[in-house]
C-alpha cells in the first residue's frame, strides 16, 4: 500500500505528523509513504524511515511570481511528480484550502477530516473520504486519530513513537564543551521570550560549565541571539545551518530552551530535555511532545493562549528588551525559572 501524506508546513506541524506514520507501519506490513511538503521544510519528512520520497513545492515563492514559476518549468515539473504515482490512499494532514488543492491534483482517493474538522472551512469539499477527528486534543494525537480512520485500524493508545531514534544525525564540531541550545526565535513576535530571561538563563549554564549555543533563521533573529549573547563568554550565536544538521546538534545537547517554535518540537521527538516557553498557544492542543518534555506557561493575564501573532493590549511591553510588539505575558517567565525547569528534567 502507498500513500501520499499532503502537509507542507510548517516545521512544529510535520514533525507532529511523524508519529502517524510509526503507527501506520506497525498496523499495516508493507504501507509507504510519499510525502507533499513545502522546500523550506523537506529534510523533515526524510528522517522517518517509512518515507519514500518528498514532492517538494515553493508555495510562498510561487505566490510572488506565478509568472516567473511557469516561465521556469517548476510548476510544470511539480504537477507531473505529483501525479506521476496513483496512490492507495491521498491524506491530507494539513486540512487548508492550498493542501487540499495540492490532494486534489494528485492521482489517487483522497481523505481528510470533516466539515467540523477542518483547518480552514470549506477544504473539505476536495476529500472523498471524511472523518471526524477531535479538535480539543494534542496535535500529535489528532494527526493519530486521522491516520488511523484513513488507514482503518484502531488508534494505539501507546506513547508517540516519532521514528527518530535510528537516524544517523551529522556530527556536530561547533563546540568541544558540553552544551545547551537556546532557542531564541519564533514567528511571532507573541512567542518570544524577552532577552533578560535568556540572559539570566545564560547565566545560570555557566555556573554549570555549559556553553549555550543560539541558532536563527533570519537576520533580525540573529540581530536578537547576537544581543542576548552579548558580553556572555559562554554564548555562541550559529551559522547558519540546515534542519538536518540542528537537530544534529540537538540530539547530542544536555537540553534545549525554546520559544513555541519547531525547533522545539524536534529537540522533543529526539527524546532531549526540552523546556518550551508558551504565552498566546496552549501547549494542550500544539506542545512539544517527548518523553523528557517540559512546558512553561506565562501565568496571572487574562489574555494568555490568546492565539495572537501582535499583542493589541495596553499594556504590552515596548521596553529595550523587544523587537516589535511583545505582550508582558511571557515577561512573567524568568531565566530563573527556565533554568529550574531544565534540571528537573535532566535528572
Amino acid at each position: 500500500m502507498r500513500v501520499l501524506i499532503v502537509k507542507l508546513s510548517s516545521m512544529g506541524d510535520l514533525v507532529q505528523t511523524l508519529p502517524a506514520i510509526s503507527d501506520a507501519v506497525r498496523a499495516i506490513p508493507g504501507i509507504r509513504f510519499d510525502w507533499a511538503v513545502d522546500e523550506a521544510f523537506a529534510e523533515v519528512p526524510t528522517w522517518h524511515p517509512a518515507v519514500e520520497r518528498t514532492i517538494v513545492s515553493a508555495h510562498r515563492r510561487w505566490k510572488r511570481s506565478v509568472k516567473t514559476a511557469w516561465q521556469s518549468g517548476e510548476l510544470k515539473a511539480y504537477w507531473r511528480k505529483l501525479r506521476e504515482r496513483e496512490y492507495d490512499l491521498v491524506l491530507d494532514a494539513q486540512t487548508s484550502f492550498k493542501s487540499a488543492t495540492v490532494a486534489r491534483m494528485a492521482r489517487g482517493l483522497r481523505a481528510g477530516p470533516d466539515a467540523d474538522s477542518v483547518r480552514e472551512k470549506g477544504a473539505h469539499l476536495f476529500y472523498q473520504r471524511r472523518f471526524k477527528v477531535a479538535q480539543d486534543i494534542l496535535a500529535v494525537d489528532r494527526w493519530r486519530d486521522l491516520f488511523a480512520a484513513g488507514l482503518g485500524y484502531p488508534r494505539p493508545q501507546t506513547a508517540p513513537e516519532f521514528g527518530l531514534q535510528d537516524k544517523a544525525w551529522p556530527a556536530q564540531t561547533v563546540t568541544h564543551r558540553p552544551y545547551i541550545v537556546a532557542v531564541t526565535n519564533a514567528s511571532w513576535p507573541t512567542k518570544c521570550l524577552p532577552n533578560t530571561s535568556w540572559q539570566g538563563l545564560i547565566k545560570h549554564a555557566a555556573a554549570a560549565g555549559l556553553e549555550v549555543l543560539l541558532p536563527w533563521g533570519s537576520p533580525t533573529e540573529r540581530e536578537t541571539a547576537e544581543a542576548i549573547a552579548r558580553d556572555h563568554a559562554n554564548a555562541k550565536v550559529l551559522e547558519r545551518m540546515s534542519l538536518t544538521e540542528l537537530a544534529g546538534l540537538l540530539h547530542t545537547s544536555q537540553g534545549a530552551v525554546c520559544n513555541d517554535t519547531g525547533l522545539a518540537h524536534i529537540a522533543a521527538a529526539l527524546n532531549v530535555p526540552t523546556v518550551t516557553a508558551y504565552g498566546p498557544t496552549d501547549p494542550a492542543l500544539i506542545g512539544a511532545t517527548g518523553p523528557r518534555s517540559s512546558h512553561i506557561v506565562a501565568p496571572g493575564y487574562l489574555c494568555e493562549q490568546c492565539g495572537k501573532r501582535l499583542c493589541r493590549h495596553p499594556d504590552a511591553s515596548a521596553t529595550t528588551d523587544f523587537v516589535g510588539n511583545r505582550p508582558r505575558t511571557l515577561a512573567a517567565i524568568t531565566g530563573d525559572q527556565l533554568w529550574q525547569a531544565l534540571t528537573q528534567i535532566q535528572n
